[in-house]
């Protein structure tokens, strides 16, 4: 099976093919020739992420799935969100949104926070929502250089090391794009397998 995963962002394609077993061909955008910022201006991560499949699908016909990722924080009311990509400014800089946060949260007690990731796919003309969060809570100082966005200052509930600290593959087996793709595989090997009446 080849499927189409609507992105511009070269860190979250590779995740995404860290996780998706390789009977599943994942063919980026540049692939299909779609080079262009697909817009995101849903007012939820769920909106988003249909806004960036049914884009795909109206403009270059392929059946596609998409993802829209938010980091949520108690105290700030839920902010980031689904502005978390774009934070501090329309530049999208991970560097200055992690600053952003910090600086807001200097001196909080409550520190609490969960990412969540909304998967939208269409396919065989039907359209699936798949969605994956983890609990945890915003460090006081950046921890770890792997992985990206706000990964060095997250800390997922049950563990000492922030997402940064951790291989993309450990990342992977915990994280909110992980259970989210895991419900996604799931549903694409359902439809891929020999029992299963189409």
């Amino acid at each position: 099976m080849k499927i189409v995963f609507a992105t511009n962002n070269p860190n979250k394609l590779k995740e995404i093919q860290t996780l998706i077993p390789k009977e599943i061909e994942i063919i980026s955008l540049k692939e299909i020739g779609c080079t262009e910022d697909i817009p995101e201006t849903g007012d939820t991560l769920e909106a988003n992420a249909f806004q960036k499949v049914h884009y795909i699908k109206e403009n270059y016909n392929y059946d596609c799935f998409a993802d829209d990722t938010g980091l949520e924080i108690d105290t700030l009311n839920g902010a980031p969100g689904v502005y978390s990509a774009r934070y501090a400014g329309p530049e999208k800089s991970a560097e200055a949104n992690i600053e952003k946060i910090l600086n807001e949260l200097q001196g909080k007690e409550n520190r609490s926070a969960k990412f969540r990731t909304a998967i939208a796919l269409t396919l065989n003309n039907e359209e699936h929502l798949f969605e994956g969060e983890i609990n945890g809570h915003i460090s006081k100082v950046k921890q770890g250089n792997e992985g990206f966005g706000y990964d060095p200052i997250f800390m997922p509930e049950n563990e000492k090391r922030s997402f940064a600290q951790m291989s993309m593959e450990e990342k992977g087996t915990i994280s909110h794009r992980g259970r989210a793709v895991k419900k996604l595989v799931a549903y694409l090997n359902n439809l891929s397998s020999p029992d299963t009446e189409q």
